[in-house]
């Protein structure tokens, strides 16, 4: 590599806030990114069941939470399809910049189809899009640093923060035009969002490009194309097939995504545990990444339910009511990117202190786990009221626990995949992280099935205590997991 190779170059940049202007860059797609995700999905239960008066599809609340918990699931379940793309055909940086135009898409589809239709078009382009965005970008961002280079749990908070910051701004915009114009509005000002963002990232995308993120590091060979064109092909009759004989409907949509992702997760960890371009200490370092991936779906399990039961909480138990004005549902959405952008800069400047003394991955993954679990448990002294019963500022603190959560694993996940991906499946494994988030997702879907009014006392306690369980097995494996990482923390 020359000694002005655009690698090197990027990761002696110092010019933002210590770090890469690349950062800068990837934080900022990601910001409009999340905009338009969190803007369309806090109107997407909604849109589902409210009544065609109200603007909706007038589908059942089963069904727009299992459908809302599905369309979760596949946006990080594709992120397995975007790490295979970015790692076999086009790199990881040239994949990024595709999926923004997906996203784009699928965002205008809803907003200018009508029905089930653009609902469909539109969620596919969106999951597809926003999962392989989402995987290649904690991949061209990592590849910014050398691997023993300090900054980069502190490098991933920031670019969560301004994560973050499109996902406080995205609901509130769109759900002020839902009430103004109707939800196709707000789904129109999601896909303004995205095309800011790719204006953004074409204007730096210089500061971006390095050497290992613009190409295929384990490119795919002519002869394996058509296999593999034939198996995308199968794979599509086969969803076709599904839905025309009834074996998927919107009711079990999140159960059939729950299996895809059990099946996914599987295959992707024997693929890369089996393969022999891995070496002795990289396969330890991806078995020790087993028990953190399993933490990791349980709490998305519960970080995710924003999406399907609270949706439904905020909309039936929660006293909405400030200052003589009632919110809309969905601005319960923007409460967790509020408490992230307060955060998540006091997460990043204690680790950056901390150094070498800060908490092991693990720990933190146990931290993460056994907090969700408590928020949940705090639901339970307002369980059983009446319809719009339970004070505002209470679920503003149980969603502050959730931040709490989120800060001690999602960020520090998506470096630690970073660091112990084997090179020649550097973003299939952060992919895999990913897929952690897909399960949850879908699972939160699913499971809102078990809920309502008359069960939220089970219902809460049950979910909690398990969460705080895994925690504390996690905390208690500590030690074996580390001696497996190898070096890595």
């Amino acid at each position: 590599m020359s000694a002005n190779s655009p690698a090197q170059s990027a990761r002696s940049e110092r010019g933002f806030f210590g770090h890469p202007w690349g950062l800068a860059n990837l934080a900022g797609v990601e910001m409009w990114e999340r905009f338009s995700f969190y803007g369309m999905q806090g109107l997407l239960a909604f849109y589902i069941y409210y009544s065609a008066t109200d603007g909706g599809l007038g589908m059942s609340q089963a069904a727009a939470t299992s459908i809302v918990g599905a369309y979760g699931g596949l946006v990080y379940l594709s992120a397995v399809l975007g790490g295979w793309v970015a790692d076999r055909v086009l790199g990881a940086e040239k994949t990024l910049l595709s999926a923004a135009v997906v996203i784009m898409v699928g965002h205008i589809a809803l907003a200018v189809l009508p029905g089930g239709i653009g609902l469909a078009i539109g969620l596919v382009c969106v999951a597809t899009g926003s999962g392989s965005l989402k995987t290649t970008t904690s991949t061209v961002l990592g590849d910014l640093y050398e691997a023993g280079d300090t900054r980069r749990d502190a490098a991933f908070s920031i670019y969560y923060m301004g994560v973050n910051i499109g996902g406080l701004v995205g609901p509130l915009a769109t759900s002020a035009l839902w009430g103004w114009k109707g939800f196709h509005w707000g789904f129109g000002l999601a896909a303004v969002g995205m095309a800011l963002g790719l204006i953004q990232y074409l204007a730096l995308r210089r500061h971006t490009v390095s050497e290992a993120s613009s190409a295929p590091l384990h490119p795919l060979a002519s002869a394996e194309r058509a296999r593999w064109i034939g198996i995308g092909i199968g794979a599509l009759a086969l969803v076709a097939l599904a839905v025309t004989m009834g074996w998927v409907t919107a009711e079990n949509l999140a159960t059939v995504v729950v299996v895809l992702t059990v099946i996914a997760v599987v295959s992707l960890f024997t693929v890369i545990l089996t393969s022999r371009s891995v070496s002795t200490d990289e396969r330890k370092r991806v078995f020790s990444f087993i028990p953190l991936f399993i933490a990791s779906a349980v709490f998305w399990t519960l970080f995710q339910q924003q999406f399907t039961v609270l949706a439904i909480y905020a909309d039936e138990r929660l006293n909405r009511t400030v200052f003589g004005w009632e919110m809309p549902p969905s601005v319960v959405t923007a409460i967790n990117p509020v408490f992230i952008i307060v955060f998540a800069g006091v997460f990043a400047a204690l680790w950056t202190k901390l150094g070498e003394r800060q908490p092991p991955a693990p720990v933190k993954f146990a931290l993460g786990t056994a907090i969700m679990g408590v928020a949940f448990l705090c639901f339970l002294p307002f369980s059983g009221g009446a319809t719009g019963s339970v004070p505002f500022l209470a679920i503003v603190l149980i969603l502050f626990l959730f931040t709490i959560a989120e800060l001690c694993l999602s960020p520090v996940g998506q470096s630690l995949a970073t660091k112990l991906a084997p090179r020649a499946f550097h973003s299939q494994m952060v992919a895999l992280f990913f897929l952690s988030i897909a399960l949850g997702s879908s699972a939160a879907g699913a499971l809102s099935g078990f809920y309502s009014a008359r069960t939220e006392v089970p219902y809460f306690l049950t979910i909690g205590l398990a969460s705080i369980a895994v925690g504390a097995a996690l905390f208690l494996a500590r030690k074996p997991i580390l001696r497996l990482m190898t070096g890595v923390r």
